[in-house]
């Protein structure tokens, strides 16, 4: 048995080796030890009451234990449009990297259409030697794949830009990002089987939303690794996730992984549409606007211990979250526990996947102290999460989309958790 007092920090803080999870007994010590009498009364009737009868008969489809009613999406609607608002992933009362289907994220620009799937066709037209229109029945006799692909909607974590750090559960302030198993018709099957003529150089999809959403994508992307995805983590798509079909533009911001599509329209120039142009853009320092910023930088965040956590008393604890990078695998996550003054790395848990949710974890032992806890990413490419100033120092006062800096957590002498600039 690994003992408390058997492990070595590997940096400031408290941060033990990352390997130590991987060792054969190892011991947090927190258990309450039973006195002989507590054991004796351990099955009491009031205590194991679910023991005494039969249990609940089958369903057709399974729910959650109504003891996780907790385990929600947070909504801010619109009350002048109630179909248009967003809602929050809870990613700090979830584990492992994929997001539940009914707790994945959702940004609506004019409500959740209630689509017939034997009514709903996609077009494929303009810059192509072949129009063509699949059904839904004929776009399933297509060979399928799948991939595990997070979505993140660009304004993800846009309250990093305010003056004060915002206090909110992690996931009511990061959650508009989720990660599941799509699968579909690689898109650039049935883009070949349409000839696209050399001329075309993007791709504007279009939804079948009242809104009628709209957005570019080059058309090098659409050749590359893009999805008509149908199901999502093993099951049709859920209407308010894109039923029944739904675009998936792994790596890239959310706003072109199109819902409900039904068009794509091949064109030697961008659509210009709203979300391209007044909306995913910002204004830099320089005066210049930053527009087609399309891939998410990797990110990282702590999710255990988080806002609304309590540490009950100093020893032994799991630091635990997620880290993302739109440019392929995450390499590394490094984790401070002394305001960033030392690092240490986490132990990322397998499968570690392209354009994927990463889980990590790493063990610390806390002193009882206040302390700051934070993250940082490095995907393969070498990208290295930035802290706070340097980007905004980057992108100046006016951002509001695309925020990915480090975020800290305070601890303070009592447990409780706080988010900080620091």
């Amino acid at each position: 048995m690994v003992r408390q007092t058997d492990l070595q920090p590997v940096a400031g803080g408290g941060l033990l080796d990352r390997r130590l999870f991987l060792k054969r007994g190892l011991s947090f010590s927190v258990a309450v030890a039973l006195a002989p009498e507590t054991l004796a009364s351990a099955s009491d009737n009031e205590r194991l009451a679910w023991m005494q009868k039969p249990g609940e008969p089958f369903s057709n489809y399974g729910q959650p234990s109504p003891h996780e009613r907790k385990t929600i999406r947070w909504t801010m609607g619109n009350s002048m449009a109630p179909g248009n608002g967003v809602s929050w992933a809870p990613l700090q009362d979830l584990e492992g990297i994929i997001t539940p289907s009914g707790l994945h994220f959702e940004r609506h620009h004019n409500g959740v259409p209630q689509i017939d799937p034997d009514k709903h066709q996609l077009l494929i037209h303009g810059l192509v030697n072949k129009a063509l229109v699949f059904d839904m029945a004929t776009l399933q006799r297509y060979p399928m794949q799948s991939c595990y692909a997070f979505v993140e909607c660009g304004g993800n974590s846009n309250a990093g830009w305010h003056e004060e750090p915002i206090q909110t559960a992690v996931g009511y302030f990061h959650g508009m990002a989720s990660c599941s198993e799509w699968t579909g018709v690689p898109l650039r099957v049935v883009l070949s089987e349409a000839k696209i003529k050399g001329r075309a150089k993007w791709l504007i999809a279009e939804g079948a939303d009242a809104a009628v959403m709209n957005i570019s994508i080059p058309m090098e992307k659409a050749l590359d690794d893009c999805l008509l995805a149908i199901y999502q983590n093993g099951e049709r798509i859920r209407p308010e996730n894109g039923y029944p079909l739904r675009l998936i533009v792994p790596g890239w911001e959310g706003v072109l992984n199109v819902k409900w599509l039904r068009r794509l329209h091949i064109t030697n120039r961008p659509a210009m549409a709203r979300n391209e142009t007044a909306k995913y853009t910002e204004l830099m320092p320089s005066g210049k606007s930053r527009q087609f910023t399309f891939v998410m930088d990797a990110k990282s965040l702590i999710t255990s211990p988080s806002f609304g956590h309590k540490l009950d008393n100093k020893g032994l604890y799991q630091v635990s979250g997620l880290a993302w990078s739109g440019r392929g695998r995450i390499s590394k996550v490094e984790i401070s526990a002394d305001g960033g003054q030392t690092w240490a790395e986490a132990q990322l848990q397998e499968p570690v996947l392209p354009k994927c949710f990463t889980r990590f974890r790493i063990p610390w032992q806390w002193n009882g102290k206040k302390t700051i806890l934070k993250s940082r990413a490095i995907d393969e490419t070498g990208y290295v999460q930035p802290e706070r100033d340097a980007l905004i120092m980057r992108r100046g006062r006016y951002g509001y989309f695309h925020y990915n800096a480090i975020v800290s957590w305070e601890i303070s002498p009592e447990g409780n958790v706080s988010h900080v600039f620091a």
